[in-house]
């Protein structure tokens, strides 16, 4: 506790001399946040732990983008909001097939407290609100050509995967574990691993399309040009 107490005191202090106060600001709101508000508070309350959480883990592009331009806007925030939105599948998906766990540490995690077959609907709720988040920096002027295809083609394939899972059984009855390589599950809850798994590769695909496009000079589209695009 001391340790982490003195860690974040120093990087808040810094970032404050060093690049500005405002963004300084949004990383001593976000050290508290999760440390407080979500790790000691909502993770053992409620089962909205991860949606209401899920904002501390979202908010480092929008404290990055302060720290490099000392503002933080619309679009600053729409970064903030795409893993904000994406967080709930994919925890909710690791849940799926860590829910014994959870229950044994008393955390009342969505498959513990609504049970499996809720969560799987909530799963994909959640993903059909998620995808068309992940598609807006296109039209906001943020992304361009390549975002707006990787965007587009990686969330078809998360909802193709989001609607395999509400389909399956994942999470609804213990049965023996198959080792088949980096994540070891319940022969079946293959549905959830996949889902989980692929939304870490989903989310890094989106930000280094952002990021390959600023480095190569490509030009946003925005609604003007997407429509011209199009036409």
């Amino acid at each position: 506790l001391a340790l982490g107490v003195v860690l974040s005191l120093f990087s808040v202090m810094l970032m404050g001399m060093a690049v500005g106060w405002f963004a300084a600001g949004l990383l001593a709101f976000t050290i508290l946040f999760y440390a407080v508000v979500y790790t000691m508070w909502l993770k053992r309350w409620t089962a909205q732990n991860i949606v209401i959480g899920g904002l501390a883990g979202a908010l480092p592009p929008a404290i990055g983008w302060a720290a490099a331009s000392g503002t933080a806007p619309f679009n600053a925030w729409l970064l903030v909001a795409i893993i904000f939105m994406w967080t709930p599948a994919h925890f909710w998906a690791l849940s799926l097939y860590t829910s014994e766990d959870y229950a044994k540490a008393g955390v009342p995690m969505m498959p513990v407290v609504k049970g499996a077959a809720s969560t799987r609907r909530q799963i994909l709720v959640y993903s059909l609100l998620f995808i068309p988040v992940a598609l807006a920096p296109a039209v906001t002027g943020l992304g361009g050509w390549i975002y707006l295809a990787v965007s587009a083609a990686g969330g078809a394939m998360f909802l193709l995967l989001a609607f395999r899972l509400a389909a399956s059984k994942a999470g609804d009855a213990p049965s023996e574990r198959e080792d088949d390589g980096l994540y070891d599950v319940k022969a079946g809850a293959k549905a959830a691993r996949n889902l989980f798994a692929y939304s870490i590769l989903y989310l890094f695909l989106l930000f280094a399309a952002l990021l390959g496009e600023h480095l190569t000079g490509q030009s946003p589209l925005g609604v003007p040009a997407l429509l011209q695009g199009l036409l």
